[in-house]
This record gives structure tokens, C-alpha cells and sequence, in this order.
């Protein structure tokens, strides 16, 4: 923790409400009685869950007028607020001073903005008092004087802090381990896709492990600084599978993986490119203006449930499996989420990997029992030397059901280094690449929302859009990495992360970064990656499910920034939501019989789109490129909401608009300077380039 001493820092008082914010009679005995509610959640300051009453009976607490556009409650200041000849009481003034903490140094005043959107930027609305009601499972945020968010007071760790080497280890593979999931099953979905066998499947997922942490160091270091793991992310999911698919490469012969992981790395490397330019150059600054949280809100929401075809139809294939993981995860996550193991909550941290550690070994109970054993047949025979009708009714079962099919982790090296280029040279393609390409921009807007998101639980202020631009720069130079090493995804910044830091109060960059070194060195153990590539299919799609469900909530989250409650916001959410489902699907569905024999499994049919789909001009690669595009969800969602939200009048405040900090205002503040930015003295070199530095 923060050695320094704290600081305190007086604040204006409570400002009056405006003229015509006259309070509701009390209308029902909650009212009549002055009772204020206080509900739980994992990130409030009380998990006691109870009903908290007023102190004094007698004493009126402030009639709520309820706001149904914005979806919250205007509160009406108390008396003890009220001024005495235009100046605040003393007695408020007292308790509106609050303390915060510096790790190095002392807190500057600010210059007063304006009490404006997401509680950040300056509006011309008349001054209110901030909200001091708690929120159910949200971020919370304590909004200070100059109108940004303070550092909220319920983390264990905040962003400079440093308990320990011991602390920090253990808090950074927790972290990791939490996540699990969001790093491993992404190569475990494409690899086989892509005609891999188990020993392709354990390369990938330690190749992921070690880039994963090389760019987790970087982007702590040389990024937005925030503690973000980067890791392959679902946002490249979609296109991989849509590339894997294409019409050319189902008749090839040989070796499969390694041509099409060829081509799937020069397409990253491209569409990196343009990214790092994208942030580099400064161009994000400008795409910052169209970019709110009513863009991001459908657009990652369309990411998970895009692959709603993928999840049980795989979980279907060995049902009494696949049900036990979902439902062990629903049971931890929600159900046992309130219980504490010596101070920590292990059920709601670790769900993922406890489920899957209890299903794992439910079903290596069954398969050694026999439960999954068919007399006269062999789970190695391959289906299509299968002669008896027994047997074949079976080969479903044997196949997803017994744990002893892969044989990644008997075959895996004890050490094996990931190395650049180990598939063979990467093939360029430019219609790949612009598929890529637009999906990096995709990917540059979930990183804004995560930005956005974890600076309001871990640090001083919200970045500038300098520190924002060099994130995203650097993100793309990442998914470089990714793409030279051959992980068949880029790399960007898992939204997942936002949720694990509210869950364990953990928002240290030390301990980012020393977990990152730890899953450096896991990925050198070649039986790590064997293991984790030995996890059934049928799990692999259990998790998934909780995991796209996951995405597609964080998503919706973000609506949490802008006025939920408006007609406005509800129409374009709505309307983006939709068409992303309803205008990919016309795109797969167009021109295929519904008796016509593909040569791909049916949950991969969304992805061979280019072959039919109702784009035909005379260019093949234009029609590639187009039908493509237009069949992906995220991609109809994103350009929906955008113009939307950008051409249908409504006010700031309204539309959430996200407030990053101002340049100069944050160099006069050296807590937040020590925040963001860059270690060694580099930050001298760039102070000159204002879409890069502070």
C-alpha cells in the first residue's frame, strides 16, 4: 500500500437543486417513514445486503424525484445543507471534505468543470448534488470537486500501489487464473478448425500464454499503463473462423493448419499495422468523437452473441457433461458468489476454473468406470473406418464424452520455446487483410470502453486521449507480435479484465505484471500448454457459454455511462442489436438449401458466407470482402450505432459521451502524471506529440 502520508483536500459544499426541481409528495409508507434502501453488490463498500434505516426517525430524510428518461433519482439536498446568508453550513461543509490517497505525492486543486456526463465533463446545466445512493453490481465512483470521478475507496490495491513481492504474486496469478478461460479457449475452437491435431492444439495455447504476457509487460509499461491483460480476443474470433472457411481452402491437401495459420498471420500483421498507424498518428483522437458508450454497448454485446450456434449444439453432443460445467459455473458465480473462504471470494473468483476442475474430474471418473466404453469399439478408430452400426451409433459419445481422446499432454515437451515464424512464412492476402483491418477498428473500440472503465476503479483521473491513442498504438504493434508468433488471433485488451478487478478489488500494475512474468514462464513448460490443450470439446463449448454470455453483459454494461432510461438510447440500442443478428443472418442463410450437404460442420455454415453469398459483381475479391463483412454481427452493430448515435440529436449528458481528462490540467497534477506516464524518462521524448503523451 501507499506509503505516503494522505492528503486532504476541502471541497465545495452540496450545491442547491434547481427551481424547478420540486420534490413528489410521499406517496407510499417507504417515503412517509424516510426509509433508504441499500442494496449489495460485489463492488460496494458494505456487503452486508441489509436495509438501512434513517439514524433518526423524526428527522425528514430528502424526497427523490424520479428521473425516467435518465433511469436514476435527482435527490433533494437535506436541510442541513441548506445555506446561511449564500454560504454552505458549516457542519456539511465539514463532512463534504474528503481524503485522498497519493502513493507519491499530494493531490493539486483542480479548477471547477461542471458536474456533466458520466459525472466527468463540464455541462451548462444547473449544478446538482452528486448521487450518494449506491448502485447494485456497478462500478462505483466517488465524484469530486472539479467533476471527475475520485479513486473509489473499496479497492485492495489501486494502481501505483506495491504491498509486497509475496502479495503481489499471489494477487497476479490470481488475476490470471480468474481469466483462464478468455486466453485458452480461443485456440482450442480454431485449431481443430483449422484440420490441427492435439499436439498443434498445445503449441498454440503455450505460444498464446508467452505473447500474452510479453504484451501485458508492454502495454503496462509503454501503453495506456492501466493494468490491462492483453491476450487474444473474441472480437477476432468471428473473422478467423470466416478466413478458416473460405471456399479455397476446403479442397486442400497436406498439411492443412500450417497453410491456413499462414494466412491468418499475414492478415494480422496487416490489419495491426493499420491499427498501430491508427493510434500512432493520432486519427484515434478524432475517432474518439463518435465513439460513445452507446456505440460500444451494442457492438460488444453483438460480439458474444454472435456465436450463439457454437455453444450447446457442441454442449448437446454429450449432454450430462456439458450441463454440469454451465450449471456449476451459474451455481459459483451467482449463487455462491456472496461466500467468503478466509476473506477471499473464491466461488465468484475462481468460477470458471473451479467448474472446470470439478467436471474434468467427474468425467475422468466416468470414462475409467466405463461408462463410455462400447464393446467392440475403439475410440482411435477415425469415424470413417467405422463398419458396425453399434459402433457408429456410439462414436459420438466416445468422442466428446471420454476424457482420454486428446493426446496433447503425452506428446508435449517438458520445455519448448515459442518462437516467430515457427509455422513457416506468413501469406499476405489483401481481401483477408481489409477483413482484418476493419475488425481492428472493432477491436480499438472495446479497448476505449475498457480504458474508460478501469481507470475509474484503479486510477487518479481517466486518461488524456494522448494516453488513449498511444494504448491503442500499441495494442496494434502488439497484435503484431501476435501475428509473427502464430496465435490465429490479434491481441488486444480482454474486456473480461474490467470485471475481474471490480471482483477482486486487485487494480495493482505491479501485480499485472509480475503474474504476466509468471505466465511467461508457464508457456516455456511444454506440458502446461498439452494439458490445457487436453480439455474436452464438450467443456471448451460449456465455458464458452458463460463466457460469450459474459462479453455480451460487460458489453450492455457500458450503458451504465449514459442515460439508460432514454427513448433515445433504447431505439438505437435496439435497433442495433437487432439488424446484427437479423442482417448476418440473412447474409449466411442466402442461397442454401436447407437440405444441402456442406462440407462443415453446421456451426461453422455462419462462416463460409463468401461462397454465396448475394454480393456477385465481377470482382471475386470485392464480393469476398463485402459479403464477408456484412455477414459478421459486431461489425452490422457497430455501423448501426454509429450513425446513429452521431446523427440523431441528443445532449451529452444523454448520449454518455466519454470525458477523458485534459492535457494540461493533468500535467499540473502529479498524481495523475505518475499515472500514465511512461517510465524511464520516455514520456520527454513524446511531450512534444500531444496524440501520444499525456
Amino acid at each position: 500500500m501507499s506509503k505516503s502520508d494522505p492528503k486532504t483536500r476541502p471541497k465545495q459544499g452540496p450545491y442547491l437543486p434547481p427551481p424547478d426541481a420540486s420534490p413528489m409528495p410521499p406517496s407510499s409508507w417507504a417515503k412517509r417513514t424516510g426509509f433508504k434502501p441499500k442494496f449489495s453488490g460485489e463492488t460496494n463498500a458494505s456487503d452486508s445486503g441489509q436495509i438501512s434505516l434513517a439514524p433518526k426517525p423524526k428527522e425528514r430524510q430528502p424526497d427523490s424525484q424520479p428521473d425516467l428518461e435518465a433511469g436514476r433519482v435527482r435527490a433533494k439536498p437535506s436541510p442541513a445543507s441548506a445555506t446561511v446568508n449564500g454560504t454552505v453550513g458549516q457542519g456539511n461543509k465539514e463532512q463534504s471534505v474528503k481524503k485522498r490517497r497519493d502513493s507519491d505525492s499530494g493531490g493539486v486543486p483542480k479548477k471547477v468543470s461542471g458536474n456533466g456526463t458520466n459525472g466527468q465533463g463540464p455541462t451548462d446545466a444547473p449544478k446538482r448534488t452528486a448521487r450518494n445512493e449506491e448502485v447494485v453490481d456497478v462500478l462505483p465512483q466517488n465524484v469530486e470537486d472539479d467533476g471527475f470521478p475520485g479513486r473509489p475507496s473499496h479497492m485492495k490495491y489501486e494502481l501505483r500501489d506495491s504491498p509486497g513481492l509475496v502479495p503481489i504474486g499471489l494477487y497476479g496469478f490470481q488475476h490470471y487464473l480468474s481469466m483462464i478461460g478468455s486466453l485458452i479457449l480461443i485456440p482450442l475452437v480454431i485449431v481443430p478448425a483449422m484440420g490441427g491435431t492435439h499436439e498443434d492444439s498445445a503449441m498454440v495455447v503455450s505460444t498464446v500464454l508467452f505473447v500474452s504476457g510479453v504484451t501485458t509487460l508492454l502495454h503496462t509499461s509503454f501503453g495506456s499503463r492501466l493494468p490491462l491483460i492483453q491476450g487474444p480476443s473474441f472480437v477476432y474470433l468471428a473473422p478467423a473462423l470466416a478466413i478458416i472457411n473460405s471456399p479455397e481452402f476446403l479442397g486442400l491437401n497436406g498439411n492443412n493448419f500450417k497453410h491456413i495459420m499462414k494466412e491468418l498471420q499475414g492478415a494480422i500483421i496487416i490489419a495491426s499495422t493499420f491499427q498501430a498507424l491508427l493510434g500512432y498518428s493520432g486519427l484515434m483522437s478524432l475517432l474518439l468523437r463518435l465513439i460513445n458508450p452507446v456505440v460500444v454497448a451494442p457492438t460488444i454485446a453483438a460480439v458474444g452473441l454472435s456465436f450463439y450456434s457454437y455453444g450447446f449444439p457442441i454442449v448437446g453432443n454429450c449432454v450430462e457433461i456439458g450441463a454440469i460445467q454451465i450449471l456449476l459455473v451459474i451455481i459459483f458465480a451467482l449463487y455462491l458468489r456472496k461466500v467468503s473462504v478466509i476473506g477471499h471470494r473464491i466461488f465468484l473468483i475462481y468460477a470458471v476454473p473451479l467448474a472446470l476442475a470439478i467436471t474434468w474430474a467427474a468425467a475422468f471418473l466416468l470414462t475409467e468406470a466405463g461408462a463410455y466404453s462400447y464393446k467392440g469399439c475403439d475410440v482411435k478408430v477415425p469415424a470413417s473406418n467405422i463398419v458396425t452400426e453399434h459402433c457408429r451409433k456410439h462414436v459420438s459419445r466416445m468422442k466428446y464424452c471420454r476424457v482420454d481422446t486428446s493426446h496433447a499432454l503425452r506428446s508435449s515437451p517438458w520445455f519448448r520455446f515459442p518462437y516467430p515464424l515457427q509455422w513457416g512464412t506468413p501469406i499476405f492476402t489483401w481481401k483477408m487483410a481489409l477483413v482484418m483491418c476493419f475488425v481492428s477498428i472493432i477491436s480499438s473500440v472495446d479497448s476505449v470502453g475498457s480504458y474508460h472503465a478501469t481507470s475509474l476503479l484503479v486510477a487518479s483521473r481517466p486518461p488524456t486521449p494522448g494516453v488513449l491513442s498511444r494504448g491503442i498504438g500499441l495494442e496494434g504493434l502488439s497484435s503484431i507480435l501476435a501475428g509473427l508468433w502464430g496465435t490465429g488471433t490479434g491481441s488486444m485488451t480482454l474486456t473480461e479484465n474490467v470485471h475481474t478487478i471490480a471482483v477482486t478489488k486487485m487494480g495493482s500494475r505491479r501485480a499485472i505484471e509480475v503474474g504476466a512474468c509468471i505466465l511467461i514462464l508457464l508457456s516455456l513448460v511444454g506440458k502446461v500448454g498439452g494439458f490445457l490443450a487436453s480439455i474436452p470439446q464438450v467443456m471448451v463449448a460449456a465455458l464458452l457459454c458463460f463466457m460469450w454470455a459474459m462479453l455480451t453483459a460487460l458489453g450492455l454494461s457500458n450503458l451504465r455511462y449514459s442515460e439508460a432510461g432514454s427513448s433515445r438510447n433504447i431505439i438505437i440500442v435496439g435497433l442495433s442489436l437487432f439488424f446484427s443478428l437479423s442482417i448476418p443472418a440473412y447474409f449466411q442463410q442466402y442461397d442454401i438449401s436447407p437440405n444441402s450437404n456442406l462440407s462443415v460442420p453446421s456451426y461453422f455454415q455462419p462462416y463460409i458466407v463468401a461462397s454465396h453469398g448475394p454480393i456477385r459483381s465481377k470482382y471475386g475479391g470485392l464480393n469476398y470482402l463485402l459479403n464477408t463483412l456484412l455477414s459478421l454481427n459486431m461489425v452490422i452493430a457497430f455501423l448501426v450505432a454509429v450513425i446513429l448515435d452521431n446523427t440523431v440529436p441528443g445532449s451529452s449528458q444523454e448520449r454518455g459521451v466519454y470525458a477523458w481528462s485534459d492535457v494540461e490540467t493533468v500535467r499540473r497534477d502529479p498524481a495523475v502524471t505518475k499515472d500514465y506516464e511512461l517510465p524511464f524518462r520516455v514520456g520527454r521524448v513524446f511531450r512534444w506529440v500531444n496524440w501520444v503523451g499525456l
